[in-house]
């Protein structure tokens, strides 16, 4: 068994331990411990659950149901929780025998698709438990189909932002990575990368997951199916390439002299360090390089900078929510807000990082850089002095005591990222570079309603998506193809509100992000692959870009004699911003960390009805309002009749957009979006009063979703019920709107 590291994790390890039946501890279905080739022997027994007269089942059939239903709807890879001790328990979503068919899957699709062409594709992954096992089998398996893999050396970590930045720039048919983002640390996931670097549409996840089917039917037919795994050291698994490229260090610095650290002065004069805390380990090995390249590796001091899968304990605690002693994992996310038993909130994932010792004798203006294990997401926080807090109130600026004279500022991403768009376009404009082509940026309707009106007060055209990296991918990719097929002509995009948006003549994106914390900027030059292909932003999100531009912000400020908080109000002043305030509510129906999974299962299905029922109250209002079955003045008796302690008598207009529905007020925005693969719902919220968007997204999230008589008087059973279905239609003809379907036709490789 593995070695806990802590007191906390050995609780884990136990429980896990304690919850696995004998059965499953004893099961040696593959062993990948086996350096030479072996294969696996897929039965019929497998698909069946495990029993007495089935002693051999591993009930696949229900992992297949459960995971090609998230494969529909998946918004960052096909996601959930494992046996961290014992992987091959296939009563979790994520398995190692689930690995290993999706991954044949895949490349049985890349064969077909490629017939007779060399297909090269890499694998890479995080720190997350038993990812370098996973990277293994996915590595021997494609192998084993003929397919070069390649991994760096030594088969070690990467960021998801560098796999994706390689797929797309050595021309890769795709890749996989293994990662769960910020999720808590039991939950892992394959996040497949298409030849673009971009998440895989659940039409191309649809591809591989009908190919699993077609081999559980050969299973049923024949009795059982040959599943081949290379040998280890397979020619075909090739670390060679990446460290002759240094991981693609070196190509994604050269990408970045381009843009945004094209000057760094103000970076390499600076006095003050930079801490950065690398959550996970994982950013360490990656991003010290890159400073050591860009030459400004001096600024940066780190925090947590070995790699460990629990995550330095960050986020975990011995106690829920309620109080009770257990196990309780608040995931790794720095932005997340809990409230005490007493009702006070509080950031348990940044309570538990202990910055009141870490920080101690960090200086005052100190900035410090959050990022994720798999180094995409970014959370900005600054040490400040007590007396600051009136003003940090007025902007809805959160913060934490760190002492009786020092406090830390915890910025939203939404906060965060409209400070680093609008520094970058002030260097834009600086260099003289901005008038050089029309600008716009790509933001999810979930993101800051301060956004929205800080480009129009720049003459940025906005585009604005659904949740998901894949979907502001998905634009640029349809950006680019406008571009390609008509230089000279003007760009026109559909956002997700139903706004056809005129970009002009070769428009370059400034920013691309989501409040979640992800962003990427844009490129002045096009960005080419090695056979050619050109782009206007790489398609993942990145930390690295982000602590780039947060790093040169930081140079200024100190020039300066500002802080982050200052610069922010500044920028709320001088684009007259209205919507200063914006509010996310997380509102999960169970316990993620429940180390027994027949209980998971049970809890999770039951508050999956629960988050539907609050979609489908919402959904079926929006959707009645765009075919016209009711109107807006309807929609608002419907509201204001189920909440009492709400007023809906301002708002204008009710929207489906893509996964969620928004709801768009005189003063302010709410949207109600259900996870796509959880039993959460989230509730987001911008506006003019804290108090007021606060109000409305608690409410409006935690609402059980029954229908009132009026809701019924005024929707029929049969519209409410097929008002997912008829959504679903119309996010798929926003997607496929003018889509980017150009074939990727694999190059003569020289490398």
């Amino acid at each position: 068994m593995k070695k806990p590291s802590c007191e906390l994790e050995n609780e884990l390890f136990k429980s896990v331990f304690d919850k696995t039946p004998d059965y499953i501890k004893n099961m040696d279905l593959m062993n990948f411990d086996n350096v030479g080739e072996f294969s696996f022997v897929l039965k019929r027994e497998h698909l069946y659950p495990h029993s007495e007269d089935n002693p051999e089942g591993l009930n696949l059939k229900d992992w297949f149901a459960n995971y090609s239903k998230e494969a529909k709807v998946s918004t960052a890879g096909i996601r959930g929780p494992q046996n961290i001790l014992y992987p091959q328990d296939t009563r979790f979503p994520i398995n190692l025998v689930g690995i290993v068919l999706a991954t044949l899957a895949k490349a049985l699709v890349a064969r077909d698709k490629y017939e007779g062409k060399e297909i090269r594709k890499l694998v890479g992954s995080e720190v997350r438990y038993n990812s370098e096992l996973y990277l293994d089998a996915i590595a021997r398996i494609q192998a084993a189909q003929g397919i070069r893999t390649l991994t760096p050396e030594g088969r070690k970590t990467i960021p998801i932002w560098l796999a994706s930045f390689l797929a797309f720039k050595l021309d890769l048919v795709g890749g996989e990575y293994i990662t769960s983002s910020h999720g808590i640390s039991v939950k892992t996931a394959t996040k497949d990368l298409n030849s673009q670097g971009s998440q895989y549409l659940p039409e191309e996840s649809l591809e591989f997951v009908n190919k699993i089917k077609e081999i559980f039917d050969i299973v049923e037919r024949d009795g059982s199916y040959e599943i081949k795994i290379a040998a280890k050291n397979n020619p075909l698994i090739d670390e060679n390439i990446m460290a002759r490229l240094n991981d693609g260090v070196d190509l994604y610095v050269e990408y970045l002299q381009s843009g945004v650290a094209k000057n760094l002065d103000g970076v390499k004069k600076m006095s003050s360090k930079l801490f950065v805390e690398s959550v996970g380990g994982c950013a360490y090995r990656t991003l010290s390089r890159v400073l050591e390249k860009l030459g400004i590796s001096d600024k940066y001091i780190w925090n947590n900078i070995e790699e460990d899968p629990f995550f330095h304990s960050i986020g975990k605690y011995d106690t829920d929510p309620k109080g009770n002693k257990t196990f309780y994992d608040y995931s790794v996310d720095a932005t997340v807000v809990a409230k005490r038993q007493n009702g006070e909130k509080f950031f348990p994932v940044i309570e538990s990082l202990h910055y009141e010792k870490v920080l101690a004798d960090m200086p005052l203006g100190t900035i410090v850089l959050i990022t994720d294990p798999d180094h995409d997401r970014l959370t900005v926080c600054q040490i400040e002095a007590v007396g600051n807090e009136p003003m940090l109130d007025d902007f809805g600026i959160s913060y934490i005591p760190l002492s009786e004279s020092r406090i830390l500022t915890v910025y939203s991403a939404n906060q965060a990222f409209l400070m680093l768009m609008d520094y970058r376009v002030k260097q834009l404009k600086s260099a003289g570079a901005f008038k050089n082509h029309p600008r716009f940026m790509i933001k999810t309707t979930a993101s800051a309603l301060s956004w929205d009106e800080w480009a129009k007060a720049n003459n940025i055209k906005v585009v604005n998506v659904p949740v998901g990296f894949k979907e502001i991918a998905n634009i640029m990719k349809k950006v680019e193809l406008q571009i390609k097929n008509n230089p000279q002509g003007d760009v026109v995009v559909d956002d997700v509100f139903g706004n056809s948006i005129n970009l002009g003549v070769q428009p370059r994106m400034i920013f691309g992000g989501e409040e979640s914390g992800g962003m990427i900027m844009g490129s002045e030059d096009l960005i080419e692959s090695l056979s050619g292909r050109k782009a206007i932003a790489m398609r993942e999100k990145s930390a690295t870009e982000a602590i780039i531009v947060a790093s040169s912000l930081a140079a200024k400020l100190e020039e300066d004699n500002k802080t982050l908080s200052e610069y922010l109000t500044e920028i709320f002043e001088e684009n007259d911003i209205i919507a200063k305030y914006d509010v996310r509510e997380d509102i999960a129906y169970y316990n993620e960390s429940e180390p027994d999974i027949e209980k998971l299962k049970k809890s999770k299905t039951e508050g999956e009805k629960q988050r539907t029922k609050n979609d489908l109250f919402y959904l079926s209002l929006a959707i009645a309002v765009k075919e016209g079955k009711i109107g807006i003045e309807d929609v608002k008796k419907i509201l204001n009749n189920a909440f009492n302690e709400l007023n809906f008598d301002n708002l204008k207009a009710i929207k489906f957009v893509g996964d969620g529905t928004y709801l768009e007020f005189a003063d302010k925005y709410i949207e109600i979006r259900p996870s796509g693969t959880d039993a959460k719902t989230k509730a987001y919220g911008g506006g003019e009063d804290l108090e007021n968007i606060e109000t409305f997204s608690r409410v409006l999230g935690n609402y059980s979703g029954e229908r009132t008589e009026l809701h019924k008087a005024l929707i029929s059973d049969e519209f409410y019920e097929n008002s997912k279905d008829t959504a679903l239609n119309y996010y798929l003809k926003f997607v496929e709107k003018d889509a980017n379907n150009e074939e990727f036709n694999i190059p003569e490789y020289n490398y």
